[in-house]
């Protein structure tokens, strides 16, 4: 059973790097590409490198998603449950709600693949995409800390249930995903303000779990 538990954290990371590397181009590089290309190229990418990357993208999110799953499972049965583990889990699980039920549904409006108002779709698709990645930096770390840091003392989460500082973590990523869903970009608009937003939320959540 070792070899099958092994081969699924190793398939959790590969498709993990496909759902993220994917995340990643769009923000980082589609995104300013479309910014600035002629009108010409622009048609043509939409109609045929972005239908093929959100295939990759969405696609990898449902194998990671899938395979966390089962994985997860699998510490809940050793019974070697911890924070890190907890709050990682709730980070990808709501990444991968976002790709499938707000990302992919508006991005098939702004490609034409399905009716709707594109001007209205356009904002709501940039700001789920941008909590993605603002989330994916906490939810990376939470990944590796959970085998590395989480399996302490300190971090175990006991028979009694979660500590203090795993459930103000919870609270604030939960605001944040409200403000994915109703709110507005604020400083996740630039490429700067994200990836500085991102490594500020993990600094900030694990010295809530550090301290609390």
């Amino acid at each position: 059973m070792e070899i099958v538990d092994f081969l699924f954290r190793w398939m959790h990371v590969l498709f993990g790097l496909v759902w993220v590397g994917m995340l990643y181009y769009f923000n980082f590089v589609q995104t300013e590409y479309f910014k600035e290309a002629e009108p010409a190229a622009l048609t043509d990418v939409k109609a045929k490198l972005a239908p093929r990357a959100l295939w990759w993208f969405r696609w990898g999110a449902m194998l990671t998603f899938v395979t966390g799953l089962i994985l997860f499972g699998g510490v809940q049965h050793k019974s070697v449950m911890n924070d890190y583990i907890i709050l990682g889990a709730t980070l990808g699980t709501l990444m991968f709600l976002n790709v499938w039920f707000i990302i992919w549904p508006k991005q098939k409006i702004i490609l034409g693949l399905a009716e709707g108002d594109a001007s209205a779709a356009a904002p709501k698709a940039a700001l789920a995409s941008r909590t993605n990645t603002l989330f994916s930096g906490p939810m990376l770390f939470c990944m590796l800390a959970s085998p590395h840091l989480g399996y302490s003392v300190d971090y175990l989460v006991a028979a009694e249930g979660a500590g203090i500082g795993l459930w103000v973590s919870l609270a604030l990523t939960i605001l944040l995903q409200i403000n994915a869903m109703v709110g507005k970009l604020g400083p996740l608009a630039s490429i700067r303000g994200v990836i500085h937003m991102s490594i500020m939320l993990t600094a900030v959540l694990f010295l809530i779990n550090l301290f609390l």
